[in-house]
């Protein structure tokens, strides 16, 4: 069995209308919500063997907070450029080919396809809505990575910022 979390990058910050898209960073309930969502992650018992982010600096940034609340080095951290705004259909392909040594699984993209792509793996999931550092944490029946398609995923578990105390407003 395989486990996967997909992530949707923290808030972001539209008060720098230099900056490209691609390059846009965190917002400051970005940069306060991420640490929360790790310690979350962390009191859930979840040890990543891998994470992969698209190269966005606000989809990198909020892996590489993460990833240190979480107790995995930045360094191994994977990005993907056809993470950036991928739709589902390339995401579900990212994930295909994913390391099979890797059983547990953190990746960080964008919406609407993180939030198409859960739907789409977890049929029964019905997710309306998936805000900023959203996290969730997929069941996937299958011993191979390649063998993942839709429909074969189980939602376990949805997270939001605004599920925990001292929840973001806004």
């Amino acid at each position: 069995m395989k486990q996967l979390l997909l992530v949707r990058h923290g808030k972001s910050d539209w008060d720098h209308p230099g900056l490209s898209d691609h390059d846009r960073v965190l917002n400051d309930r970005g940069l306060r919500d991420a640490p929360r969502m790790a310690a979350a992650l962390q009191q859930g018992g979840i040890v990543p063997d891998l994470i992969v982010t698209s190269t966005a600096t606000r989809a990198a940034t909020t892996a590489a907070m993460i990833a240190e609340g979480l107790g995995y080095s930045a360094e191994r951290i994977v990005k993907v450029p056809d993470l950036y705004l991928a739709p589902p259909r390339t995401i579900l392909r990212v994930v295909q080919g994913l390391e099979e040594s890797a059983d547990t699984v953190l990746v960080f993209g964008h919406n609407p396809g993180m939030h198409e792509t859960v739907n789409l793996l977890c049929e029964a999931a019905g997710l309306e809505d998936f805000p900023t550092l959203a996290i969730a944490r997929i069941a996937l029946e299958v011993d191979h990575w390649g063998e993942v398609e839709w429909g074969k995923g189980l939602l376990m578990e949805f997270l939001t910022p605004r599920s925990f105390p001292g929840e973001s407003v806004g």
